[in-house]
């Protein structure tokens, strides 16, 4: 049985950034700072209140009698509860002899083209642990997006505006990007497994370090940008983060309604119709937090009953990065034109320059993953590879001139030689037409 380290890691992590979070609010209090100190309890408290309830909502413990763990969820406390549940069911596991098993069926990746079928038999406790690790991989995206990607926005925006850095907000900071790297990282693996659920996925350690570097070079560039932006331009960050917020949110429900499916009922039996449309409504905001700061793996479809695209879809891919590339320059542009005296000791074009490169970083790592360490790249249709290169193809198709428009410039060239010789001949006619002594004494 697999031991639960993801189920730790993301309990080590809630808990640090939150104590982390309630220390540097008394520290705001302590020196007056009341703005900050609500901004920072807020970015707090709200996605772990959000946490909770994706835990009460994946084990469905409203539905079942169990009134302590409730308690404990409202007190903030649940995820520290589920950890010592995770670990007391791995512990407790083969000890005592299950009443049954469950038979699973999956296939193993394709060698030379074949693909076998594979029977497991999976516990009761397994199956415990399997749900405990996917509703801690939900939570932990909730808890990044939701709350370290605005909280480390908001201070590092702080720290830029007082020109200083304590070690508690550069701690604070520190775990903030801890988090949202490791929600990243889970938002992957989780994608990967809904898309390829048929299949024996197994993640190699390169992949996971591709991963993580792919995703802290996009992060850590897209919030440096934003702050700089923001910290110019107040008034136009507003407008940049809601058409960004809002696109995203609506972008679901757009092709939800183009496609004219039915109402999707089948998310929970327990749930009412208003209730199945707040669920929805919370996973767009989600899918909208994510895409806010990076490429969510996971592709939102509220037509497929299982409310996740799982094709590849490269063209979407390419069109997020290369917008949201001329957006980081863009933003670093007016940054740049608009930049204040506290910038007066910072050289601004290499800050530029190393922003953009950053980003660029983060796009090679990303199609190194895709191309060398993908657990699932031989199922892929085709490969980054050869994606890039019909886009290259496609550009030079573009670029250069077609034969119909070569052939008539052709033809227009000739045409217009012809008929300067034409007239060159018929001036030369025309004046030994006018001039017949010439003629002769030429002839003579």
């Amino acid at each position: 049985m697999k031991f639960p380290g993801s189920v730790l890691v993301s309990l080590v992590l809630f808990v640090a950034e939150t104590v982390a979070a309630l220390c540097l609010s008394g520290a705001y209090r302590a020196a007056g700072d009341r703005m900050w100190q609500w901004l920072t309890l807020l970015f707090a408290l709200l996605p772990c209140a959000l946490v909770q309830l994706s835990l009460v909502f994946i084990h469905r413990d409203v539905s079942r009698d169990r009134p302590l763990v409730l308690l404990l969820h409202l007190l903030q406390l649940g995820p520290l509860v589920r950890c010592v549940e995770v670990f007391y069911i791995y512990f407790r596991a083969g000890r005592v002899e299950e009443p049954y098993v469950s038979i699973t069926k999956k296939r193993q990746m394709p060698k030379d083209g074949y693909s076998e079928e594979i029977e497991k038999e999976v516990g009761q406790a397994e199956g415990k642990l399997c749900t405990h690790r996917s509703a801690f991989s939900r939570a932990s995206v909730i808890q990044a997006f939701l709350g370290s990607a605005p909280q480390l926005t908001l201070q590092l925006y702080i720290c830029v505006l007082q020109q200083e850095i304590t070690a508690a907000r550069s701690i604070f900071m520190v775990l903030s990007l801890l988090s949202i790297v490791y929600g990243a990282l889970r938002c992957n693996i989780l994608a990967i497994k809904i898309k390829y659920d048929d299949y024996d996925v197994s993640v190699k350690p390169a992949a996971y370090l591709c991963i993580f570097l792919w995703r802290s070079f996009e992060i850590a560039t897209r919030v440096t940008v934003l702050v700089l932006f923001s910290s110019v331009l107040q008034i136009w960050i507003l407008p940049v983060v809601l058409v960004n917020f809002f696109g995203f949110f609506f972008y679901p429900w757009i092709l939800f309604w183009q496609s004219k499916s039915p109402f999707p009922e089948n998310i929970e039996k327990a749930l009412s119709r208003v209730g199945t449309t707040i669920v929805l409504c919370l996973l767009t905001f989600l899918y909208a937090g994510i895409n806010m700061f990076c490429w969510s793996a996971v592709q939102v479809k509220l037509s497929d009953p299982d409310l996740i695209n799982k094709s590849q879809n490269w063209y979407r891919l390419t069109v997020y990065y290369m917008l949201r590339f001329i957006e980081n320059a863009f933003l670093l542009l007016m940054w740049y034109i608009y930049k204040t005296d506290i910038y007066l000791y910072v050289c601004a074009p290499l800050l530029v320059l190393q922003l953009l490169i950053g980003y660029c970083m983060a796009v090679l790592f990303m199609l190194v993953f895709y191309q060398f360490c993908h657990p699932c790249k031989k199922l892929f249709s085709s490969s980054v590879s050869e994606g890039l290169l019909s886009c290259f193809k496609f550009l030079c198709f573009v670029c250069k001139p077609s034969k119909s428009i070569v052939l008539t410039d052709k033809t227009e060239v000739k045409s217009s030689e012809n008929t300067a010789e034409a007239w060159g001949s018929s001036k030369t006619i025309d004046s030994q037409k006018g001039n017949p002594h010439q003629s002769v004494s030429s002839n003579a």
